[in-house]
């Protein structure tokens, strides 16, 4: 008998006070248990609200981004583009990052992938090598005389013109290349800062829960114990 009047406890509906739907008492929260703040944001916007008010699992994620914009704004000032971004996606339940973030390299042009293969050549010892023996050749090949014609002799302006060219296109080349690194650094810590703040916003989210299926399992042990000791109490009078 006790375990008909579990499983009829179980299966017992109630009104959200919010949307006035019927849900199962499983997927409603009782207001008691909510936060005192969350609790009294609710109150503000609901008419009626007390502390046996019941609210859907819907209207309590709707009332909790409220209460985490609000909680936000006090502890940082005006939230900014991501702050509402991850607020979004945790209302929604989608992942924060994977939504959101479009990979970098999908999203560069063919001159900026040039741009960041000459800088990451230039700044390798393969170039250096490559360079100096370039150098020692163009010198004594003009020195020497080798060929009939030197076609740059000391004090080697052709060479200089030369050196002049590439240093005039390879600085702009290296600082596209390191503005582009910049962007992906900044990338990087937004996607790290909206994962923080997730993960910040999900432990909150789970205390609330963890709260609230304990007082769920607190009332059912309560109605069990109550209903052990009314057959108790019927036996005793038989």
């Amino acid at each position: 008998m006790a375990n008909d009047s579990s499983a009829a406890t179980r299966t017992r509906t109630g009104c959200c006070a919010v949307c006035g739907r019927t849900f199962p008492l499983g997927r409603l929260y009782r207001a008691q248990h909510l936060r005192p703040r969350l609790n009294e944001a609710i109150a503000r916007e609901t008419s009626g609200w007390n502390d046996s008010s019941l609210i859907c699992s819907e209207d309590l994620t709707r009332f909790r981004r409220i209460y985490v914009e609000r909680l936000l704004e006090e502890e940082r000032g005006e939230l900014s583009a991501l702050d509402k971004e991850v607020l979004e996606s945790f209302e929604r339940g989608q992942s924060t990052v994977l939504g959101t973030a479009t990979p970098f390299e999908e999203r560069s042009t063919l001159g900026q992938r040039l741009a960041d293969r000459v800088a990451s050549f230039g700044g390798s010892w393969t170039f250096i090598i490559l360079f100096v023996s370039v150098l020692v050749s163009w010198m004594a090949i003009n020195v020497t005389g080798i060929l009939s014609n030197n076609f740059d002799p000391y004090p080697f302006i052709l060479l200089n013109l030369v050196l002049s060219c590439v240093a005039a296109l390879q600085a702009p080349v290296i600082m596209m290349s390191q503005k582009r690194q910049e962007e992906k650094d900044r990338q990087r810590a937004e996607n790290d800062y909206m994962v923080n703040l997730r993960a910040e916003l999900e432990i909150r989210q789970l205390h609330e829960k963890i709260d609230h299926q304990m007082a769920h399992q607190w009332e059912r042990l309560a109605e069990l114990q109550q209903i052990q000791i009314e057959l108790l109490e019927q036996r005793g009078k038989h």
